[in-house]
């Protein structure tokens, strides 16, 4: 419908895409998820009468279908949140090469994907945003966990490059640190594996990526770190 913004979310599951997912549509957006199996997403597409897409975001061409597939439904996003990522564990001494390149295809590379093939289009209609979800590996490398924050590192800085170039063309790139575990399901009923409020509800971290997008350009931020308040820092 013309009118309606139109979002775009790569990597899409059933944690924070989903409850991204569901408030962009309750506040009436046009919202499309993406992710390698798109049948799993079929039933949360259904629930906000959305569009689900095929896409592995490593790959370019498939990229470059997806958001063709947004476009022929709707037109350019005006959001696009890349939510991908890869983890491998392990000593460095023991870790597979082939997980590691899997590791920082899927956090950094397809991450740049996406996010070139969102600055074309955006940069053509004069406006649009742009964010990138982190994790506490974006800025801090935890032991066995080498891989995961080489692909969290590469994607801030991507993030951070982006935004210098792109923001004073009117695009907004964003970077979210979530610090933190994420509880699983959006019911903050849900039993909880350990302390109480210990975990980010992820409809609660929703609310803050709408919030950055809808801030005013003349108090853009570029990064936002969210964490439990019993988390240490």
């Amino acid at each position: 419908m013309a009118g309606m913004e139109t979002a775009l979310i790569v990597g899409a599951g059933q944690g924070l895409s989903a409850s991204l997912a569901r408030l962009l549509a309750k506040e009436g957006w046009n919202v499309a998820v993406a992710a390698r199996n798109a049948e799993k997403l079929e039933p949360l597409a259904k629930e906000i009468r959305g569009l689900a897409v095929a896409c592995d975001a490593t790959q370019a061409a498939q990229v470059e279908a997806a958001f063709a597939a947004v476009e022929r439904q709707w037109g350019v996003p005006d959001l696009v949140v890349y939510n991908a990522s890869f983890r491998t564990r392990g000593p460095v001494t023991d870790l597979d090469p082939k997980d590691v390149e899997k590791a920082l295809a899927v956090c950094a590379f397809g991450g740049f994907l996406v996010g070139q093939a969102a600055a074309r289009r955006m940069l053509a209609r004069g406006s649009g945003a742009i964010f990138f979800t982190g994790a506490s590996a974006s800025v801090k490398g935890y032991a066995q966990s080498a891989p995961f924050a080489m692909g969290k590192f590469a994607l801030r800085g991507l993030a951070q490059s982006m935004a210098r170039e792109l923001a004073p063309k009117n695009i907004h790139v964003g970077h979210f640190v979530i610090d933190g575990g994420i509880r699983a399901g959006a019911d903050p009923r849900a039993a909880a594996q350990r302390e109480e409020d210990s975990m980010l509800l992820p409809q609660e971290i929703a609310k803050s990526y709408l919030h950055v997008y809808r801030q005013h350009r003349s108090a853009w931020a570029w990064e936002m770190e969210l964490r439990p308040w019993v988390e240490r820092f």
